[in-house]
């Protein structure tokens, strides 16, 4: 298949106040890595959006934003072609940023003591975000049998209790790279309606990202039932390599929690979006189809380039193979070192910044994640940096 976008095009993002590559000397205690960690990509983002950005910059006025309305119908267009879901404008909050979003949701739906349950390994800012809002963890591992995740439902019905308040959901799941079915999503929501108060609080910020026969499917799609006790988090920023315009949108049928939600922004100062952030998710959603469609294809040829290399080059190492997302999450553990030492052999020996797997909670002791959302060359770079280091090893 033949791209018509150039995502081999040479990026040179050093120097750049870009934090994966510019950060590294904090992050690793030495800038002699080649970055694979923090999840954003190493491809400029659409022309498109470039060019729409350039335009709005070029008025030179940059005054207070009134959000308008085509930039909700371009959310609802994006929801209904690209998940099949239906969606009102007015379900719409904007935040700047997923995380944020989370906070905003965690403070709507909890009080201090109550109790949020989610599946580890887990995306660190969840750990936090729990912590800070003065809930209490409840966490359920996924369960990991011949190379792939699954939901532990008897453990994580366990998980629930008289103090449950919400429970958060990551589809597509960060770090290991799960787009969960129809059926496994209906049994967590049969669970969540099983206790009236809990909120599902969805995390879909990697949702255009899905490889092969995999779907994504919104939860709150549903059911009316679940649509009703759900606060969907979305944003452009994964999908067109735009995270730090901060724009991001939570979707809340709820008019209640709607209301809660946006005190909770209130409460916290938060009053817009920054107003590029506006412009690039508007023509993203309008005009970038056609790019993201070539960048799956490139990502794709990264994993099954990355996936052929571990398993013919690198012994020690395998791959949970993503079905969305673009991280791939390394099981090390026939390596045979434990935790600490396998976040040192990967930066000192290998001389690779990954995401170290002990970060992201039970379940990830063991395992490193790697963004394979760059030029082909850096991937292999890094591949035959991790093979060498092996072989030495």
């Amino acid at each position: 298949m033949e791209l018509r976008y150039d995502f081999d095009e040479f990026v040179n993002r050093k120097g750049t106040g870009c934090a994966k590559w510019d950060a590294c000397e904090e992050v690793f205690g030495t800038a002699d890595v080649l970055p694979l960690w923090v999840a954003d990509m190493d491809f400029r983002s659409p022309p498109e959006v470039i060019e729409a950005l350039v335009r709005r910059a070029s008025e030179g006025l940059f005054g207070y934003t009134r959000v308008s309305p085509t930039v909700a119908q371009a959310v609802v267009d994006w929801m209904a072609k690209r998940h099949g879901w239906k969606i009102e404008p007015e379900w719409i909050v904007y935040t700047p940023g997923v995380i944020p979003g989370l906070y905003f949701a965690l403070h709507a739906c909890t009080h201090p003591g109550d109790s949020v349950v989610f599946q580890t390994p887990a995306y660190p800012p969840f750990f936090a975000a729990v912590r800070n809002t003065g809930c209490q963890l409840a966490t359920s591992p996924l369960r990991f049998h011949n190379g792939h995740y699954q939901i532990d439902a008897d453990d994580l019905a366990l998980r629930f209790g008289e103090r449950t308040a919400a429970f958060v959901l990551c589809n597509p799941h960060n770090p290991v790279g799960r787009v969960f079915t129809r059926e496994e999503l209906l049994a967590i929501g049969d669970l969540c309606q099983r206790h009236e108060d809990v909120v599902i609080v969805s995390d879909e910020i990697h949702s255009d990202i899905v490889f092969g026969q995999n779907k994504h499917i919104p939860i709150a799609s549903l059911s009316d039932a679940l649509a009703q006790r759900t606060i969907t988090l979305v944003s452009p920023a994964k999908t067109f390599n735009l995270p730090g315009l901060k724009a991001s949108a939570a979707i809340i049928p709820n008019a209640r929690l709607r209301r809660a939600f946006v005190h909770a922004t209130d409460a916290c100062g938060v009053h817009g979006v920054n107003l590029f952030g506006l412009v690039a998710m508007e023509t993203a959603y309008r005009h970038g189809e056609d790019w993201l469609e070539d960048l799956l294809a490139y990502l794709e040829g990264n994993l099954a380039y990355l996936e052929r290399f571990l398993r013919e080059r690198i012994r020690g190492i395998s791959l949970a193979r993503p079905e969305g997302t673009f991280l791939a999450w390394l099981d090390c553990r026939e390596l045979g070192v434990d935790a600490p030492a396998l976040k040192k052999f990967m930066i000192e020996k290998a001389k690779v910044g990954l995401n170290d797997g002990a970060a992201f909670g039970p379940g990830g002791e063991g395992f490193q994640r790697l963004n394979f959302a760059c030029h082909r060359s850096t991937l292999e770079e890094a591949l035959r940096r991790i093979e060498a280091a092996v072989a030495r090893y």
